[in-house]
């Protein structure tokens, strides 16, 4: 079979695929599910991924790949919808790794969110962080919480994207998406810009040094609703990331500004279905109480752990709790809740006692 890149866009979004992998020497490759399967065909040859790459970038983006020799940009298919795609080079040869967006914001139900995490787009200002793993559907939530400010507020929200992935529509708020590389240098230099911009709410695709942190921080504090992402597993290790960037003697500092600016920690990894069907969102809430926000302040972040264990009033719960309930409600193995645990003992323990209630009713 002679591969071109519509054809292989077009399995891609019929199989449902996440990522497309075009490599030299294999056929082409969808993640599916979490797992990689490869296309029956014709193993990929340089000439072709040349071909295909020339006719994904604009002249300016070639020169750019030329001198990088790596790329990341959005791109919008005819009839397809919009995709990401990453060129790097492979001895020698270009190779690309496309990730599919998806064309609709989804609804919180179907993502498997949280009620609580409707809330955090009300509140007026402040620092919420969404984390996780590449690939565990940050920037999907995301879009979930603008999306939904976009249609319950009159605001002024601006992402600074890389790439922007999904095109909001101005609704009951003006929405400018900024997308580095093409409308701003940086993260950094859009940050500095934007709080001059009369914006309500900033929406930053991920803070990445800091700089970004740093300026995070500041506009949280001055009366904006800021939504950003980090790669961080979970809540405590998102804490000591956000004030392990800065120097030590700066630190302390940084920990009272964060204790002052955030409300809200989304923590959230994909795992596959015990059906096999897809995937299912587990999701750890971390809700900034005084009693959070007094352990940030004091440097103490090993409690936070405890505070969400307790937390169930004001809407926490740890990943476990979240791996407990999919598991309970046959969404997810017995063997993958506990491997993803933190405390897979206590998984053991109620998961054991949860059966036992069972067999007494």
């Amino acid at each position: 079979m002679a591969w071109n890149l519509d054809k292989i866009l077009k399995e891609g979004r019929r199989q449902l695929a996440s990522d497309i992998h075009l490599v030299c020497g294999v056929a082409p490759a969808l993640r599916v599910n979490g797992d990689i399967s490869i296309l029956k065909g014709e193993p990929l040859q340089e000439e072709t991924l040349r071909l295909m790459v020339n006719e994904l970038l604009t002249e300016k983006q070639v020169a750019e790949f030329e001198q990088d020799w790596q790329l990341c940009f959005s791109r919008h298919w005819p009839g397809l919808g919009r995709f990401r795609a990453s060129v790097y080079y492979h001895a020698g040869c270009p190779e690309l790794a496309i990730r599919i967006c998806e064309g609709v914001v989804r609804s919180r139900e179907e993502l498997g969110l949280p009620e609580v995490v409707d809330e955090f787009t009300r509140l007026p200002n402040g620092l919420i962080l969404v984390t996780g793993p590449t690939g565990t559907g940050k920037t999907t939530t995301l879009n979930y919480m603008v999306d939904l400010i976009n249609r319950d507020r009159r605001a002024k929200i601006v992402t600074i994207e890389d790439p922007v992935e999904f095109v909001h529509e101005n609704q009951r708020s003006i929405i400018i998406q900024q997308e580095v590389h093409t409308d701003t240098h940086s993260f950094r230099n859009a940050l500095t810009h934007v709080l001059r911009q009369d914006p309500d709410v900033i929406v930053i695709g991920e803070m990445r040094d800091l700089e970004t942190i740093a300026t995070a921080l500041t506009a949280a504090e001055t009366g904006h609703l800021v939504l950003a992402t980090l790669h961080t597993p979970d809540a405590v290790q998102t804490i000591q990331r956000v004030y392990g960037v800065f120097p030590a003697e700066q630190q302390n500092n940084i920990r009272f500004q964060l204790s002052n600016s955030l409300q809200a920690i989304i923590a959230q990894t994909l795992l596959p279905r015990a059906s096999g069907k897809g995937l299912v969102l587990a999701c750890e809430i971390c809700v900034a109480t005084p009693a959070v926000r007094k352990h940030i302040r004091e440097g103490d972040t090993h409690l936070l752990f405890s505070e969400m264990q307790m937390g169930r009033k004001f809407k926490m719960r740890t990943m476990d709790t979240a791996l407990l309930e999919l598991y309970q409600r046959g969404d997810i193995t017995y063997d993958l809740a506990v491997s993803n645990a933190r405390e897979p003992n206590a998984i053991r323990k109620r998961s054991g006692e949860a059966v036992a209630n069972d067999v007494r009713a």
